[in-house]
């Protein structure tokens, strides 16, 4: 545990949507600092999802809670065993989880049916939205793990 409290810093919502789900998803596809890549593949994909007919930010909003898991597994060593964990998720790090999986989904998409990273993107998030995709898969088998361990539950610390 750390010695002392760490400032949470408080992003603030994107300039365009005023959404805080944009903002952290434009800040998790960010790499090497370079923020205005990762506007420009974000507010593609909300623009190729308006064209389609949808509202973008109703549809990032409902990929993001279709994808965030109620539990995750943690290890804990006990008398030289490693036992799995279930835990409940707290809503920050849910979200963390949706964003980071869906990111992931995106990226390992192949590349013959989609050029751009935002198309790729828009694709997961659609899906996502629908309840279908690798994300979703992600979310089920964490479930599965949680629920394959659960007579463990009472070890919490």
């Amino acid at each position: 545990m750390p010695r002392r409290n760490y400032k949470t810093i408080k992003i603030k919502p994107d300039f365009l949507y005023k959404s805080y789900a944009v903002a952290k998803l434009i800040n998790y596809i960010m790499r090497k600092g370079k923020k205005t890549v990762a506007q420009k593949h974000v507010y593609q994909m909300m623009i190729d999802i308006k064209n389609k007919g949808n509202d973008p930010l109703m549809i990032l909003n409902q990929a993001i809670a279709n994808v965030s898991p109620k539990y995750e597994v943690k290890p804990k060593r006990l008398g030289g065993a490693s036992y799995l964990i279930p835990i409940e998720v707290k809503e920050g790090r849910r979200s963390f989880l949706s964003l980071k999986w869906i990111i992931q989904a995106a990226k390992l998409r192949s590349n013959k049916t989609y050029h751009r990273f935002s198309d790729k993107l828009m694709a997961e998030i659609l899906d996502a939205a629908q309840g279908q995709g690798k994300a979703i898969e992600k979310k089920n088998q964490t479930r599965k793990l949680a629920q394959a361990n659960k007579a463990f539950a009472h070890l919490k610390w």
